[in-house]
């Protein structure tokens, strides 16, 4: 494995790790925008903003971009969330050049007014969809609830007002400023040519003008909080769970990891054997999500609305339980041996190097080879862990439930 960097005049920044066994090829350029970018009136500006790129430039109709795509055989999508836009693609080593080419265009997308409008009505129609399917905006309105007024509480695909208000000259002026050269991070693994890369990148995207624009990246000042939804159509009752946990750049985040395993994964964890093994609950998981200046663990739990009240106090228990009384060696040893693995399988292909690579560098500016994950999860001690919870208390949460009952307490 080598690490390789080279910036662009105009700011924009190209790192690689280069593994010359590798049997592919993966890139992507990260866009350091998301809801947390926008402001009340335009936002899922972002998300929208991440469907215009595939519907065609100035050189490439939407039916050419997706035929590039796969005469090439790729693996390529994109996603938006509330701080990156990502486009990416893995391919065979020959096709790097074509890739970076293909994905740079769509970076400049053409913003046609008539692919505007009825891409305008796709969005709304998933706005719909969201609210009427599982877990119905559960998620959005727990984070708005946890976040307040901070910028990190705006929903990602927007409100059905804010998308029907926006205009195609607001999407241009935020396309404009949001994918400025000195915002935008290209990044690769596995096998490249990182002096054709670095000489294709100036020429795709060397003449990409430089707008200041920089993200005010305020701390979080996040709530408690208890919001009860009903919602008739349902046949299950959902929960979320948002308590405090640490940022992107806080190095408490492999404990906050470790203690989601020991507490909350899909097998083996506290609340899989006190909710799902026994079939109290369909689901129950604990999980740690990291953000520029904030961070969050999120509890999210499904069952029979009969079982809710109780499962819920269920789940607060363990949650005080290991408040008061810590974690076990051997829990720790297990979640150890569950994340290394996690992190090695994950790291086997090109393309999910790729995600660690580019995140690593976009919220750090830092190259961290799997071996320095691997011995950092390693030496975490229980004293850490125990750190972590008295810092960060699950008991205290911001709450919503959503399903068929009509009313339902916070719980105690």
């Amino acid at each position: 494995m080598e690490f390789l960097k080279h910036t662009l005049l105009n700011g924009l920044e190209i790192v690689v790790e280069r593994n010359d066994e590798a049997y592919s090829t993966a890139l992507g350029f990260f866009v350091k925008t998301g809801a947390r970018d926008e402001n009340d009136s335009i936002a899922g500006a972002s998300h929208f903003l991440e469907h215009m790129a595939f519907k065609g430039t100035p050189t490439r109709s939407a039916e050419d971009v997706n035929r590039e795509f796969d005469e090439m055989g790729a693996h390529y999508n994109a996603f938006t969330n509330e701080e990156n836009t990502v486009y990416y693609a893995a391919v065979l080593p020959e096709h790097q050049d074509r890739v970076v080419a293909l994905l740079a265009d769509i970076l400049r997308p053409s913003l046609r007014e008539d692919d505007f409008r009825t891409e305008k009505q796709v969005i709304l129609e998933e706005i719909k969809m969201y609210d009427d399917q599982p877990p119905f905006g559960a998620d959005d309105k727990c984070r708005a609830l946890f976040y307040g007024r901070h910028p990190l509480g705006r929903s990602i695909i927007g409100t059905t007002e804010s998308v029907s208000n926006l205009s195609v000259e607001a999407m241009r002026e935020y396309c404009q400023r949001q994918y400025s050269p000195g915002n935008i991070v290209l990044a690769g693994a596995g096998r490249i040519d990182f002096d054709r890369l670095t000489a294709l990148a100036e020429r795709c995207c060397g003449d990409w003008p430089t707008v200041a624009n920089g993200r005010k990246a305020t701390p979080a000042d996040v709530n408690d909080g208890f919001r009860s939804l009903h919602k008739e159509s349902a046949t299950q009752q959902y929960l979320l769970r948002l308590s405090a946990g640490p940022a992107a750049e806080d190095g408490d985040r492999y404990a906050a990891k470790l203690l989601a395993t020991i507490l909350g994964d899909d097998s083996g964890s506290r609340l899989y054997w006190e909710l799902v093994d026994p079939g109290l609950a369909e689901h129950a998981s604990l999980g740690h999500s990291e953000h520029e200046g904030a961070g969050a663990m999120m509890t999210y739990m499904v069952c029979s609305p009969e079982q809710a009240v109780e499962n819920t106090r269920r789940v607060l228990d363990v949650y005080r339980r290991a408040e008061a009384e810590g974690i076990t060696a051997d829990e720790l040893e297990q979640a150890k041996s569950k994340v290394r693995s996690r992190i090695v399988l994950g790291s086997e292909r090109p393309r999910g190097r790729l995600f660690a690579v580019g995140s690593d560098w976009v919220y750090r500016r830092q190259y961290r080879p799997v071996e320095l994950d691997l011995e950092i999860i390693s030496g975490i001690t229980v004293a850490e862990l125990s750190a972590v919870l008295a810092k960060y208390p699950l008991s205290r949460a911001a709450e919503v439930t959503i399903g068929p009952l009509s009313e339902v307490s916070p719980t105690r």
